[in-house]
């Protein structure tokens, strides 16, 4: 579209306008910010859970952001600033400064600690703070931490800087466990931005500066847009007299279900009991922030009611005709019993399976498999849960060979009363049980 143009393309359907929140941040010294994810309306664009966004805050009034040594479990942070300067301190032993334009990502699966606080030089305090969802098979990741500055990538009418994933013909090297996109967009006045895409995806594009619109649909600035999957292209219309700015966020639909609670993601309430019950305690599994001047955030009290896990609601169909693409199909567990094995479907195709052997009343999982092509959407986790509840109501009892099956029970204590110990005799057995 012309700069001045007075055509507007008509809007495509199923472009969903979430507004924020406003949230104090950090304790007795916090700063407020605007939360756009989690909300009832939608929980996850791919597997990101969480995007506060932040300023610009003149912290010559407020103070900026001092949040004090914290937990985290189940996720990977995602650090983003537009302006000022972060210091950050964690219990993997980094000491790292989160300046605009370049990346931190930190994973805290089993459990990591961090402290967050805008250094001396800052005067304006500006950016998002994004959270991503593990699957349950790297729940537990162990700690890490990453660092990233992208180059700026031209586009027609604008620029992307691409800290996450694959756009524009730039690629992050940032590990993730899940398929994402994560980028920063400037849009120049007046100018429109046709994006492709993977088809595959959701995406979400949150306006930090600029009149937008996402596919047709406006957006104001602190509003985020959402797209479900069948897209192959985004287009983006800045129609303010001056630049804007975006972060477009994107990944397959996320298959899980998932419990948040204050800085903790897990599958179930006790999830979150035991992680704060190890941070009141000082565990060993987040270790200690060294260098920060003062004391550790208390956790918050537990709800009075158990904290239930939530998820998307259905995925709306793609725009386009035809067929939805299959990470927007609903997953099927089925049983195959004349091949000893459960199966996970998506759509007509077989995505991954669970193993077994049956002897006597046990039965024996010796190998999971899912898909290269459908890794990181959570569907193992699904796979084994569907298989076990079958094997209860079976009347059987499960012997876990496979090191998936394994993990998983020992996340998942609700099985211990049904499962048996791998013996040197089962093992034997399997060796030269008949085919």
């Amino acid at each position: 579209m012309a700069c001045g143009s007075e055509t507007a393309e008509p809007p495509r359907p199923g472009v969903e306008v979430l507004t924020a929140r406003s949230v104090p941040l950090g304790g007795p010294r916090a700063m407020t910010v605007r939360r756009t994810l989690p909300q009832r309306a939608r929980t996850l664009i791919g597997a990101w859970c969480f995007a506060d966004h932040y300023g610009p805050d003149d912290v010559s009034l407020t103070g900026g952001m001092d949040v004090a040594p914290h937990p985290h479990t189940g996720l990977q942070t995602v650090s983003w600033l537009f302006s000022g300067e972060i210091e950050h301190r964690d219990s993997l032993g980094s000491h790292a400064f989160v300046r605009p334009g370049e990346l931190n990502l930190m994973t805290g699966g089993h459990g990591i600690s961090h402290s967050e606080v805008s250094t001396p030089r800052t005067t304006l305090l500006h950016g998002v703070q994004l959270w991503v969802a593990l699957p349950e098979e790297h729940r537990g990741a162990a700690r890490d931490f990453q660092h990233h500055v992208p180059q700026a990538v031209s586009l027609d009418g604008g620029e992307a800087r691409v800290f996450l994933g694959s756009l524009a013909g730039a690629t992050s090297p940032v590990r993730t466990f899940t398929p994402l996109l994560g980028a920063e967009l400037s849009l120049a006045p007046g100018a429109t931005v046709v994006l492709d895409v993977d088809a595959g995806f959701e995406h979400g594009v949150l306006v930090d500066a600029g009149d937008i619109r996402f596919d047709g649909t406006a957006l104001r600035p602190t509003e985020l847009g959402y797209a479900a999957p069948g897209r192959t292209t985004l287009t983006l219309v800045n129609d303010a007299a001056g630049p804007a700015r975006l972060v477009l966020l994107g990944g397959p639909p996320f298959g899980e279900e998932i419990v948040m609670w204050w800085n903790f993601i897990g599958r179930t309430h006790d999830d979150i009991v035991e992680a704060r019950e190890a941070w009141q305690n000082a565990s060993d599994r987040f270790g200690a922030v060294e260098g920060y001047d003062g004391g550790r955030l208390p956790a918050p009290a537990l709800p009075n009611a158990t904290i239930r896990p939530r998820r998307n609601p259905a995925t709306p169909a793609p725009h386009t005709a035809g067929s939805a693409p299959d990470s927007a199909v609903e997953p099927a567990v089925v049983h195959v019993p004349e091949r000893n094995r459960y199966e996970i479907h998506v759509g007509d195709t077989s995505a991954g399976l669970t193993a077994y052997r049956d002897r006597d009343e046990q039965r024996v999982f010796h190998h999971t498999k899912i898909e290269d092509a459908y890794g990181g959407r959570g569907l193992a986790a699904r796979l084994v849960h569907d298989a076990l509840e079958d094997v209860r109501a079976s009347g059987k009892r499960i012997v876990p060979v496979c090191p998936y099956v394994k993990k998983y029970l020992a996340k998942h204590e609700g099985y211990a009363d049904i499962t048996d110990p791998v013996t040197p005799e089962v093992l034997r057995w399997l060796v030269t049980r008949p085919t």
